[in-house]
């Protein structure tokens, strides 16, 4: 859901602010007020081209930031982890600039990101209908999800077994397809996987083995060096005249001969107790040292050879023992399927029969599942567009086959004709921005609280309606203000006047030159621009008082922003 859409210096908008709230939001204003640019905002703030053409003149930039509160929307959610998106508290800040020597940069959470990301994230977050290129409705791929939301609980239980029939059946054939492969140079890489573990089990690295003969060889290498350095520490310690245990002797007996005098000496001399027998354990452990020290020429070289040996297997087979190991366990499996390749491939073409049975199976009955809604489904949506005033249009959905993959065998597009005597044909193609967005908002209006993006914006929805049409698209757009948030402009006072907010743009001039300004409606304010809406500049007091009925005399709680 937006909560906040910010815009400065894009075409005649010098600076606009909009804090948007759940519901239905209506932007009411004259023609070529600048409403239309606001979309634009939106667009560019949900990864569309940049034209530097938007950048207002004398201007060094334009920019959009556009705050969005995503808690509880978990495919956004999910989304925003799959690119490394960081939220603050649930809100997701957008940030787009486009320079007017032709620059644009996109930001995300504050950091630099590339725009297609932002287009593929926007795609989870807004849906524009109207005379927009940004509409999911014209992306026939997106059809199959709109049935499948439809359908509910059942669709998604029978989606997610086609899923897991699809993962087994695609590892079986990989196994397969890796198993055939190697068996067209099946003797070579015998050989080769024959020597690779020969060499290794020959062998037989130990994981840290290598540190550990580092250390060896290091003691080895400097027998002589070692032992005299541990004979002269015995010799200071213990040996030697006026040796370190004897004078801490002296030293431990002189204070203990005037403790007496001053107990607080008997810190000082527990510490020299303790120096003392730590210097006879440490000569101990020196003696016993230097007595295992032994120059060993065969030794000091089957270490060397050892570690050449492991150093080589390091080189061809990984950084350490344990990922040699692993090369060896792999390197195993693969001549053990090899060496059994026969049986192997016997096996592993029963399993993908199998799994490809079971894959054919559950897309069967999620094709059933999907052909049964998809009647009901095209039923509703064409009683909504009858309401909609399209008293002649037809709705169908038309599926065809494919090869089954992990959303099933269907490919599902939404047939349209808006005219009597016309034969349905795909909606992308023969629609118009006005016709889409009716034909989505009965679609919307038939989903209503089971799925879809959270935020809805219709331009244009209102074009060719009047009257009764007018009133019941008011309704629809009302009611979908309950599970959506729902950002539309329009011309009609039917449509404002239900709406949950209100925002005026009009044209102002300032310094000499045109901007567009955008301030939210209190009470008051609406049912006199809807008495505008109603009657044009010159507003009567019957046409205030209409609009005032239309408004149906709701508190001022009932706007936000009052």
């Amino acid at each position: 859901m937006i909560v906040e859409l910010s815009v400065e210096n894009l075409a005649i908008i010098e600076e606009a602010r909009l804090e948007l709230g759940p519901g239905f939001t209506v932007l009411t204003g004259e023609t070529g007020a600048g409403k239309s640019l606001l979309i634009d905002a939106i667009e560019l703030a949900l990864g569309e081209r940049a034209d530097t053409e938007l950048v207002r003149t004398g201007a060094p930039r334009a920019s959009v930031n556009v705050v969005l509160d995503l808690s509880g929307d978990d495919p956004a959610l999910a989304t925003c982890a799959e690119f490394g998106v960081e939220l603050e508290d649930g809100l997701l800040y957008i940030q787009r600039e486009v320079a007017a020597e032709g620059r644009s940069q996109c930001r995300i959470g504050g950091k630099m990101t590339p725009v297609s990301v932002l287009r593929q994230l926007g795609k989870q977050l807004v849906d524009l209908h109207g005379q927009h290129q940004h509409q999911s409705l014209l992306d026939t791929a997106q059809h199959i999800g709109y049935l499948d939301a439809w359908i509910g609980e059942r669709a998604t239980l029978a989606r997610a077994g086609v899923s897991a029939a699809h993962a087994t059946f695609d590892s079986a054939s990989k196994r397969l397809q890796e198993l055939r492969s190697g068996l067209r140079d099946r003797e070579q890489r015998i050989d080769l996987l024959r020597y690779q573990v020969n060499e290794i089990e020959s062998v037989s690295p130990v994981e840290g083995e290598l540190d550990e003969l580092r250390n060896r060889l290091s003691r080895l290498k400097h027998t002589e060096k070692l032992a005299n350095a541990s004979f002269g520490a015995i010799e200071i310690l213990q040996e030697g005249e006026s040796c370190a245990i004897d004078q801490l002797g002296a030293a431990i007996t002189d204070v203990d001969q005037v403790l007496q005098f001053d107990p607080s000496l008997e810190g000082p001399l527990a510490k020299l107790r303790e120096a003392w027998v730590e210097a006879q354990e440490a000569a101990r452990e020196l003696r016993s040292y230097a007595d295992s020290l032994e120059a060993d020429p065969a030794a000091l070289d089957a270490a060397a050879a050892r570690m050449d040996e492991l150093t080589r297997l390091r080189r061809k087979y990984g950084d350490d023992e344990a990922q040699i190991l692993q090369f060896l366990e792999d390197a195993r499996s693969q001549l053990a399927l090899l060496e059994d390749s026969e049986t192997s491939e016997q096996d592993l073409l029963a399993e993908c029969d199998r799994a490809s049975q079971l894959l054919r199976q559950t897309c069967v009955e999620l094709s059933m599942l999907r052909k049964a809604g998809a009647l009901e489904f095209a039923e509703l949506v064409q009683a909504q567009l009858r309401d909609l005033a399209m008293d002649r249009a037809l709705f169908e959905v038309t599926f065809r086959e494919r090869e089954p993959s992990a959303s099933g065998l269907d490919d599902v597009e939404f047939y349209f004709s808006a005219n009597a005597g016309e034969i349905p044909r795909p909606l992308s193609k023969i629609a118009s921005g006005g016709e889409v967005s009716r034909v989505m908002l009965a679609i919307k209006c038939a989903l209503a609280g089971r799925a879809g993006v959270p935020t809805l914006v219709f331009d244009e929805i209102d074009a060719g309606l009047g009257g009764r049409a007018a009133a019941t698209v008011a309704n629809k757009l009302e009611e979908l203000g309950q599970h959506y948030q729902v950002l539309v402009i329009s011309h009609l006072p039917q449509i404002a006047s239900r709406a949950t907010s209100h925002y005026r743009i009009e044209k102002v001039e300032s310094n000499g030159r045109a901007a567009t300004r955008v301030r939210p409606l209190a009470a008051s304010e609406r049912a006199e621009e809807i008495a505008r809406m109603l009657s044009g500049e010159h507003v009567s007091s019957s046409s205030l008082a209409a609009a005032r009925e239309m408004l149906g005399n709701r508190a001022p709680a009932g706007n936000l922003f009052d």
